[in-house]
């Protein structure tokens, strides 16, 4: 097995880490099932948020009898002490736990610091004093963010987008982890659905032996995918790398990366689909995509009023406007059978 050792954290976990937001989309049941499997067949790690919905209470219901073989990482949007401390305390009822060995905050539009209004990271340090968390974290999808945490020296973990699909300034931020001993948790590994090879993107993660990736686990058949590859990692070479690279020659570039973050569209425009239309509907089943109520999710393009709140809200400094403009266009000419 690979093994990752999240950077002075400490926490020693295999390639494979669960990521529970999309435990939200089934049952309580279904997902203590797929739970309690991942966590027999060696899987240790297991990422969620406050956010989630219900995904906290999911994993306490699932694996609270087996919580102390885990590492069980939590993120909490708060702006504030007072919404930390009601997150935090709300967090470990959900999950039936004492503490969190890795407590995170959740993609902020600046940096948390000891001292400042918010008062977010000197509560953090408090609840570590008291043993509610045992590491502090930081997930974000702003590089200058990201950047910024790594050589502060307060965060003992990066939670980050990255995948093959990632450019030269997430590698840098990768190295940069590593030369500062801070742990790299990569999610979005399959890049929001984009990338449908998991096993190429497992074979390209294992280069980097400093960052644990977490992979979004809905349905058994994703599990049996994952464990599969710890039993037998797939090496990156031959088909594989083939596939990488074929994938970035299509993929690679301004492209959206379904984070949602943009929304709510005051259009009503669905974009995290609808800005990347192109490339869903050649790499996922189609049929869903081209029937009469995507067709109507796709036409509140032409609603667009132009205000930029999308623009100004995507992290990856993206034209949302026009990729949506663009998109339209393709979905249009492949309806009228034009393009595929």
């Amino acid at each position: 097995m690979s093994k990752v050792i999240l950077g002075k954290t400490g926490i020693e976990s295999d390639k494979n880490a669960f990521g529970a937001l999309p435990i939200q989309r089934i049952s309580k049941e279904s997902a203590a099932k797929l739970l309690r499997k991942a966590a027999a067949s060696g899987i240790s790690y297991f990422d969620t948020a406050r956010s989630y919905t219900d995904s906290e209470e999911k994993i306490g219901y699932a694996l609270s009898g087996i919580r102390k073989s885990l590492a069980i990482a939590t993120k909490t949007p708060a702006q504030n002490a007072a919404d930390f401390w009601n997150d935090l305390e709300t967090s470990l009822r959900l999950l039936k736990t004492d503490y969190i060995d890795v407590c995170q905050f959740h993609n902020p539009a600046f940096l948390p610091r000891p001292g400042d209004e918010s008062g977010l990271y000197d509560a953090m340090l408090e609840a570590k004093a008291q043993g509610k968390i045992r590491h502090i974290g930081i997930s974000n999808h702003r590089l200058n963010i990201a950047f910024e945490a790594v050589n502060s020296g307060l965060y003992e973990t990066l939670q980050f987008p990255f995948s093959f699909l990632s450019g030269e300034k997430e590698h840098e931020l990768v190295r940069l982890c590593k030369e500062k001993g801070v742990g790299f948790i990569a999610m979005k590994a399959l890049s929001g659905g984009l990338i449908t090879n998991s096993a190429a993107a497992y074979a390209w993660m294992s280069q980097f032996e400093n960052v644990l990736p977490i992979w979004g686990i809905q349905r058994e058949n994703e599990l049996d995918e994952f464990l599969s590859y710890m039993k037998n990692p797939p090496v990156y070479a031959g088909e594989l790398k083939a596939a990488v690279e074929k994938d970035r020659a299509e993929l690679a570039g301004n492209f959206c990366r379904g984070c949602g973050y943009c929304l709510p569209c005051p259009a009503g425009i669905k974009i995290n689909d609808c800005a990347r239309i192109s490339q869903l509907i050649r790499r996922a089943p189609s049929q869903g995509f081209l029937e009469e109520s995507f067709q109507t999710e796709m036409s509140k393009i032409y609603n667009c009023i132009n205000c930029g709140h999308c623009r100004r809200h995507c992290p990856y400094g993206l034209d949302t406007p026009e990729l949506l403009r663009l998109n339209l266009k393709d979905y249009e000419e492949i309806l009228a059978g034009k393009r595929i």
